[in-house]
């Protein structure tokens, strides 16, 4: 019996709407289109890549449910996400889940983002820290009271910014 991929579908649609909030299928299930049905592999077309995260982040054991439910133990769902690129390249992530290399998070193009700290007209000035000179790490007394202290603030002195946390408060 081959199966329709919109009636398998819409047979997953009906097991998820049982099992979540009406809000949320709204949200994340209706916007999803089925796309075609092949070796018992449902692939549906979500709208971004961050839909599809948030969908394998929060609703992948509904989806796996659901997908059992109507092709079987060996039944899998893969991804295609939509994207604004004309070429549709896909490849799989080695789980059955499929989606577009035409948009990679992280890449950004730093060349067209303008600073906004940097405001036209304006000279950059020096202004006096009015720091102690004699305050320095060479100088510090270290003893057993103080060492996390010492410790903590030569590490944020060697990197800045560069510690997950910044236990510094002046």
């Amino acid at each position: 019996m081959t199966r329709d991929f919109s009636t398998v579908w819409d047979s997953c649609l009906r097991t998820i709407r049982g099992t979540v909030n009406p809000q949320s299928f709204r949200t994340w299930f209706e916007p999803i289109r089925p796309v075609r049905l092949e070796n018992n592999a449902l692939t549906i077309q979500v709208p971004s890549i961050i839909f599809y995260e948030w969908l394998e982040e929060h609703y992948v054991d509904v989806l796996k449910t659901s997908i059992r439910k109507e092709l079987g133990d060996r039944g899998r769902l893969e991804y295609q996400i939509l994207t604004a690129a004309p070429k549709d390249i896909s490849r799989s992530n080695g789980n059955g889940v499929q989606h577009s290399d035409a948009y990679i998070p992280g890449i950004v193009d730093t060349e067209n983002i303008k600073n906004p700290f940097v405001i036209p007209g304006i000279r950059k000035t020096r202004i006096d820290p009015q720091l102690n000179v004699q305050h320095t790490f060479v100088n510090y007394i270290e003893g057993d009271c103080n060492r996390l202290a010492r410790s903590a603030g030569l590490a944020i002195a060697k990197k800045p910014g560069g510690t997950s946390f910044n236990p510094l408060f002046i």
